[in-house]
Parts: structure tokens; sequence; C-alpha cells
């Protein structure tokens, strides 16, 4: 009985870990928006529902969750009933992780970032955590 209190303790502090790093994530959301970082905002989203999709995951397996950034990917793994909509925009913001990108990828997606479209996709990365959050809370 108490190894299991004890994983299920553990189980908590690395779902409350992902999403605290989440959290942090948006808040460089922000402050790159606000610099008119556009990219680096979109890259910093795409990381939010990463981190967010690995909590979630978490909560269903109780295991490390995969090591990957495709966040349609990542959905599927934690079993999410999503419409078409929701993957093909899980599939875009998947896009938005060019930390290990070419250099010719960065920079059409650079010229891609602008504010209108930033601003869309941000909309949309908010809007998908708050049901990933939701989603967290049921179980």
């Amino acid at each position: 009985m108490g190894r299991l209190i004890y994983l299920v303790m553990e189980k908590r502090k690395v779902i409350k870990f992902w999403l605290g790093s989440a959290k942090k994530d948006w808040l460089m959301v922000e402050a790159c928006y606000e610099k008119k970082q556009y990219s680096y905002a979109l890259f910093f989203g795409q990381l939010v529902l990463e981190k967010t999709l690995k909590a979630l995951y978490i909560t269903k397996d109780g295991i490390s969750p995969p090591y990957s950034h495709n966040l349609v990917y990542l959905a599927g793994r934690c079993g999410l009933d999503m419409d078409k909509r929701m993957v093909e925009d899980l599939r875009e913001i998947s896009g938005f992780n060019i930390d290990a990108r070419y250099d010719d990828y960065k920079l059409s997606f650079y010229l891609k970032a602008t504010k209108k479209f930033t601003e869309e996709y941000l909309l949309k990365i908010k809007e998908i955590r708050e049901w990933l959050e939701k989603q967290i809370s049921k179980k």
C-alpha cells in the first residue's frame, strides 16, 4: 500500500512539473509577443502544448511520455478524441518547433510569422491548452 501512495505522489509531482513548465513557457510567449518576436512566441506556444500533452499522457499512463515534439502524435498517444480542425491545427503548430530546423525553413517560418498569423495561432494554442487542461482535471 505504501508503494502505491509513493507512486501516486510521484505521478502528481511529475504532472505538476510539466504543467508548471508549460505555464512558464506561456510567460515567454507573452514576452516574445510584446517584443514583436512573433516566431519565438509561436515556438514557445508549441512548447506549451507539447508539455501540456505530456502532462496529460502521464495522467493516463503514469509513465514517462514519448520523446517527441509532434503534437498530433502525442495527442494520439493520449487517446484524445479530436475533430479534424484540431488535428490540422496541431499539425501546423508542431511545425513551430524550429529549434533544430534548417536555416531555409527558419527563414520561411520567420517570414510567415506575421502579427496577424501569430495572433490567430496564439488564440488557437490558448484554446487547445485550456481544453487539454480540462482533460487532465477529469482524471
